[in-house]
């Protein structure tokens, strides 16, 4: 009997354990820097009158309640609110490489198992990455407070009702890396169904699709990746570059006859780096009339403060042009930020500090990102042609 019940408390404490990870994976992963200097009294008041955009956030795989304000991680509904956000992109993380690095990582692990299994998430998704982004989906659609923005209609009435309800968040879903399709293309409209309008070719590994800036191989599109560009066009979806190889970039680029976005990068100029945009780079994506996010971490900035962040954003002004450049702070994406999603007039107050004018900080802080999709989301009623 003695033996029994030890072997029952040793069962109760490890169950208690995993099902504690994920909350302590998001305490320790998910960080704020806090600033000693306080944003000036110009900056809160210019802050105040923006509509903002950021293009990325990974708070959906989080196991905080997003309707409650919390001092754990980036964002939750509160902390979107106090930063006066408008739009907030969200990727759906589908699998992580064990090891995870910016070198080279290959596709055969995979924590995010792990992840689903202690988060408790549907069993479906302790195996399959299309079922892990759609879960992450549905947590988004049952959010009380958020509008998900499927199509220019739904932005154009986000930003209507946002005159009278200040409170109402917009959420924009796109999944990190094309391995969450499993290898079909017919899945592109499986993700379609769940609202998702944004598709990133590649995340920390090489797939099926595209090569990844992480990878062992760093290729370009494949055979079937080019069809699958092609449906993203037909779809009026939007490819998301973000993690792709160079190959990948300059096999988009030179395919592609919609604009494409970087949701979430740094730029090499100011932050060498794998994955940070060239100058050659930022001046293609502009070429296509595409929109480039800048994160707010340190492997993107070279920095732990907010004028980090100024000095990679005045870079790709002057290189890309002043309505190519948007916000992708990459919260609650496994890094340490300068500040959380309240924090965002810190942005706003180093760009000012920077000497950067009032109507380019409009413009990057959210104004870019709305006209761009304000043209190129489906059309109202579209059923994904």
């Amino acid at each position: 009997m003695k033996k029994r019940s030890t072997l029952f408390v040793v069962a109760t404490l490890i169950c208690a354990f995993v099902y504690a990870l994920p909350s302590l994976a998001d305490r320790h992963l998910n960080k704020v820097r806090r600033q000693k200097d306080r944003p000036s009294a110009e900056a809160k008041a210019l802050h105040a009158t923006l509509r903002i955009v950021d293009l990325h956030a990974d708070s959906l795989m989080s196991p905080r309640n997003l309707e409650k304000r919390s001092s754990v991680g980036h964002v939750d509904l509160p902390r979107l609110r106090e930063g006066n956000v408008t739009l907030q992109g969200f990727g759906l993380v589908t699998q992580v490489p064990r090891g995870m690095n910016m070198q080279s990582n290959d596709d055969r692990s995979d924590l995010m198992r792990w992840v689903a299994i202690a988060g408790r998430w549907p069993i479906a998704t302790w195996t399959s990455p299309l079922a892990r982004a759609l879960y992450q989906s549905q947590k988004l659609a049952a959010l009380d407070g958020v509008l998900v923005v499927r199509s220019r209609d739904d932005l154009a009435q986000l930003l209507e009702r946002k005159k009278t309800n200040p409170a109402l968040i917009g959420g924009l879903l796109g999944i990190e890396g094309a391995h969450a399709l499993e290898q079909k293309l017919s899945n592109l409209e499986v993700l379609w169904s769940a609202g998702v309008r944004v598709v990133g070719l590649a995340h920390f590994f090489d797939n099926h699709w595209a090569g990844s800036a992480h990878g062992v191989h760093k290729g370009g599109l494949s055979a079937d990746g080019r069809a699958l560009l092609a449906a993203i066009e037909q779809k009026e979806m939007i490819v998301d570059l973000a993690h792709a190889s160079p190959q990948t970039i300059d096999d988009v680029l030179a395919l592609a006859t919609r604009p494409p976005i970087v949701s979430h990068t740094g730029v090499a100029a100011t932050c060498p780096g794998p994955r940070n945009l060239t100058d050659d780079q930022l001046r293609a994506i502009a070429g296509k009339g595409g929109l480039i996010g800048i994160g707010f971490w340190d492997i993107a900035t070279c920095g732990k403060d907010p004028a980090s962040i100024a000095r990679a954003i005045v870079h790709a002004v002057a290189i890309a042009g002043v309505d190519h450049v948007a916000l992708g702070s990459d919260f609650d994406g496994a890094v340490t930020t300068p500040f959380d999603a309240a924090g965002l007039v810190y942005v706003t107050d180093a760009l000012l500090r920077a000497g950067v004018d009032a109507g380019t900080i409009r413009k990057v802080m959210g104004e870019n990102a709305i006209a761009l999709f304000s043209r190129i989301l489906p059309a109202p009623g579209s059923a994904g042609k």
